[in-house]
Formats: C-alpha cells, structure tokens, sequence
C-alpha cells in the first residue's frame, strides 16, 4: 500500500509540474481521494486476493532502525512480491482512476479545480456585494420595534404579579422579596446569608432529592442571592414546562424547611465561607466598605459574622423569615411569560400568602471612613470610595453614575483589550498603559435605593501604593475639573453604555429581575427607552457636577495587604 501510494504521489508530482500546478490545496486533496479509493478497493479484495508481500506495511524497519519515509518506499519498491500481476493490476486500475477523474472534472466544467484556479474562478463569478440569484433575501428589521408591555396585577392580598411575554423557546420566572441584611438586627444578624444558602434545600411537600429531580426534569435552572436589600429567587426553563416551575418555585419561597441539621450543614459552610473571604481582597474590601462608610442599617454585614454562627438556629431563621417574608413586600416577575398564563398558575398560591405588619425601611447615613486589614501578600489592594446621593431613587444621577462608570473603565494589566473592551477608557488610557507596575486600576459601584458608593479600586506592589493612590486621587479630581473630559470619551461612553444595556436585556433572567428590582423600587417598571433618553441627554456639564457633588463627601477608603504603606487618611482626605 505504501508502495502504490509513493506511485500516486511521484505521477500527481510529474504532472504538477509539467501543467504548472502552484495551488498547494490540490496536492493533499487529490492524495487523499486516492487513498481513500485504494483502501476501499483493497477492503473489497481482502478475501479474494493475498496482499503482496511489502505493500502493507505502514512503518518499516531496516536493522532495527526506523527509516524516513523515501527510504521506506526504496526499500518497498525492492521487495520481490510475491504477486506482482496483482501489484501491476492495482496500478493500472488506478491509473485509469485518476484518468476518469480528470475527464469528468472536464465535462462539468471544473478544470480550472485541478489546474488551481478555483479560488480566482468563484471571484470572477461571484460578490458578496450582490444577492445570489435565486435567492431569496428576508426583509430587514426595522430600527424601531415595538416591544411586548410590562402587565402588573396587584392580588388582593398585596402580592404584584408582573411579566413581559418575549419570543422565543424559554422564559424565566423570580420571586423577589423586599428584603436583606438592611432589616436585620444584632440578633438576626446573617440571617439572609443563611436563607440564602438554605434554599431550595427542602420545603414542607418536597425534600432536596425531589426538588433535584424536579427541575432536572424540566432542564431548568435555580437560583437564589441575597443582598443587602433584596433577595432574588429564580427559575429558567424551556415555556413548556413553566407551569411546574412557577409551582416548584413558589413551594420553595413561601414553604422553606429549616431543619436542624441542614441549618448546622449550612453554618459550618458559611465558617468556611468567611475565611475564604478574607483571603479575596476584591470581596473583603467591597463589603468592608458599607461598614465603615456607612452607619446604620447599610453597615449591616451581608455576610453572616462568625460570632453570631454560634447562636442561629432554625428557630430564629423561621421567625425571620415569618416577619420579612410577607405578600406585601413581594413581587413574582416572569418574562418570556404570557401574563394571563402566569396568573392562571400563579394566583391560586399566592393569594392565601399572609400580609403582615408595615416595616418602615430602617435607616442610613453615609460617614465614611478608613478600614485597613493586614494580610501577607505581594500586592496590595486599594479601594477608594465615595458616596452618591439618592441611589436609584436619584435616575438621573444614577444614569449618570452608569456612563461615568464607562468612562473611567480600567481593568487590569493583562487585559486583551479590543473594541468593546474598554481599552479607550480613561483609566485603561491614562494609568493601565502608562504605569506597567499596576496590576490592576478600575472604577467600581455599589447602588442602592437611596444612596450608593463610586470610586477606584486598584492593586499594586506594596512599594507603588502610595503612588498609585496618588493617582487615582488625580483621576478623580480631573473628572470633576470643566474641561477635562472631551465630547468624543462622552460620546463613547454613552455608546458602550447603552450597548450593554440592551445586550443584558436579551437575558430572560435579566428581564425578570429588572422587573421585581423596578417594582420594587419606583411602584412600577419604567421603560428602557426612558433611560436611554436620559443617557442621550447627559452633557459634559453633567458629568462634572456629578463628580463634584460626589467629592463634596468624605472619601471611604479600605486597604488589604502591607496596609504600612497605604497613605494616611487624612492625607487622602485633604486631597479632595
């Protein structure tokens, strides 16, 4: 087989030659349509004729070398077969193979294939700039659809039922509560990080197997998270199976079982979760900054403390629960849902859900401040915050807040970058690509409803920290100086802002969070085209007050690592 293979290539390289073949796509094409042709035929000859002697060898061997492959068919072509009309007959056969190809590729008009013009002849015949005839082109979108109204009904009891109907295959369903670590107190402190963990864990109708097994048949997904003043319970899956999931879903929001022995599972996860934590200086920091910036509810940890594990049991879980968990502080959202269907299934479970007492949102002050953690590590981590007013309930700074978050950009030194990856940023610009020690320099968020933290957070060596807070110092102070940032990084900003908004809203799951977030928040779900307005509208005036009536704040700063060479706080405070 080697032999007549070596044959095939030697005749294909003559004839190459001689009709000047220079596309090297041909050669490996035709060699292989050969081989595949002599490996069929020597399949169908097995039984009726012995394979010469030397032919079927894929690897030779002279005096227990290996040799290279010329020398593998020298030495081939100098076996004696013991068959050699049946060689003879195998080159002649595919000799007239190769001859009926050649004609046929003629009759179909298709010799410009084999003499490597393929490639030239589809130019000359056909444009990407021209339909293919034939062919019929579907018409284009129009720049402006209409999308499907958000219908909200109220159930007597107080619980809001709201949903988008979407096209497509899957929809998702969220039960949101109105509530977080913002309602809770010494005693039930963590609780939320726990109900968060405990669910989907079990309920009063099904044990954690047959929830498993539930929505494994369905192929959906769950999930839950806990905030500092919401938690979001959700359940993705294909529309024909929405009806289970409401119902599995809403079993598990409104009949959790808190059984002693998952509790005690889940406290000794959150042990280990917590040491985790302060081994992650992004989440550490971010959530060592609410507790110094802020003094009351908002200082609350999100994160149940270590020393309040020891005490929690299914006791106080449920009556938490019981006080927070209640129809009016509810909301079930859905996308991807027609409202009517979801009512249908939706109204018979919620309807008897008990309304409880009003709870006044406790309240919070912004104070700022400085938190410094000492840690054993090369870098050093840095976060340097602001407060802004109002929060959500504040659209139009906090639509501001969004395109300055753009803006600023960053990320870290070993960013790709590319369009859409922020390397126009200001901060991917101005630091990222001037100062190489930096590990990383960007601008951060956390939004509630009625105030919110912006700033920096940046990672660097130890012995550039002090520089690199210096920095970001400037960085802020040029936002917030008329002049400094010019139309086209607005224009930009604006442009990537809106472009991720509207990509995020493809999400089924994003929809229908947006939705209970938006309900619970403004009453209502106020359009995107109402915040794409508003985005449109933002000035360079704009973003300087923004940052001006930001800096008017006392600055919160955090530190993780050689915290030693951090600047003092009332040196970073003096700065601003």
């Amino acid at each position: 087989m080697s032999l007549l293979i070596g044959l095939f290539v030697i005749v294909f390289r003559k004839r190459l030659k001689c009709e000047k073949f220079t596309s090297r796509l041909q050669v490996p094409i035709s060699i292989g349509l050969l081989m595949i042709t002599a490996q069929h035929k020597q399949r169908s000859e097995k039984k009726k004729i012995q394979k010469p002697y030397g032919l079927t060898q894929t690897t030779h061997h002279h005096r227990g070398r290996r040799l290279p492959p010329p020398r593998r068919l020298a030495l081939a072509a100098t076996a004696t077969p013991p068959n050699l009309a049946v060689a003879m007959f195998r080159l002649r056969s595919s000799a007239r193979l190769v001859r009926e190809l050649r004609e046929a590729s003629r009759s179909y008009g298709r010799r410009e294939w084999f003499s490597g013009g393929a490639l030239a002849a589809a130019a000359r015949t056909t444009s990407l700039l021209r339909p293919l005839p034939g062919l019929d082109v579907p018409q284009c979108l129009p720049d402006q659809l209409v999308g499907q109204p958000t219908r909200v009904t109220t159930l007597p009891n107080g619980v809001r039922v709201a949903s988008e109907d979407l096209p497509g295959p899957s929809g998702c369903i969220g039960v949101f509560v109105e509530s977080g670590s913002v309602y809770e107190t010494a005693e039930t402190a963590g609780m939320s990080h726990l109900l968060e963990k405990l669910a989907f864990k079990g309920t009063a109708h099904r044990s954690h197997l047959q929830i498993v097994q539930d929505v494994e048949a369905t192929g959906g997904n769950v999930g839950a998270s806990a905030s500092r003043e919401l938690m979001v319970y959700t359940y993705e899956t294909l529309k024909a199976y929405l009806p289970q999931a409401i119902e599995v879903l809403i079993d598990c929001v409104r009949n959790p079982l808190f059984l002693q022995d998952e509790v005690e599972r889940q406290v000794a996860l959150a042990r280990e979760e917590i040491q985790e934590l302060q081994r992650n200086p992004d989440r550490f920091l971010q959530e060592s900054l609410n507790q110094v910036g802020y003094s009351g509810a908002l200082a609350n940890p999100l994160v149940a403390p270590e020393e309040n594990l020891m005490r929690i049991s299914g006791n106080i879980i449920q009556k938490f629960y019981h006080e927070n968990y209640t129809a009016d502080r509810l909301v079930v959202a859905a996308s991807g849902v027609d409202h009517q269907q979801l009512l249908d299934v939706a109204e018979p479970l919620l309807s008897d859900w008990h309304k409880g007492s009003s709870v006044e949102r406790p309240e919070s002050k912004y104070v700022g401040g400085d938190f410094r953690y000492r840690a054993d590590s090369e870098m050093t981590h840095v976060a340097l915050a602001f407060e802004v007013p109002g929060g959500w309930l504040q659209e139009r700074d906090a639509t501001i807040m969004t395109v300055v978050q753009t803006l600023m950009g960053g990320g870290g030194s070993f960013s790709s970058g590319g369009p859409g990856k922020g390397m126009h940023s200001r901060l991917y610009l101005r630091v990222l690509t001037k100062y190489h020690t930096v590990e990383s320099f960007s601008a951060f968020s956390n939004v509630f409803d009625r105030s919110g933290l912006f700033g920096i957070y940046l990672t660097t060596p130890p012995e550039f920290v002090a520089k690199a807070v210096d920095i970001a110092t400037k960085e802020l102070i040029a936002l917030a100086t008329p002049g400094q940032v010019t139309d086209i990084e607005l224009k930009r900003a604006k442009n990537s802002t809106i472009s991720a908004v509207l990509l995020n809203l493809e999400s089924r799951v994003i929809v229908a969070e947006d939705i209970g977030r938006q309900l619970l928040t403004y009453g209502c779900r106020k359009p995107v085209d109402h915040f794409l307005q508003c985005m449109d509208e933002i000035t360079l005036d704009d973003i300087t007050d923004f940052a001006q009536k930001m800096l008017s704040s006392q600055p919160t700063v955090a530190s993780w690592g050689d915290v030693d060479k951090v600047p003092p706080y009332e040196f970073i405070r003096k700065r601003f």
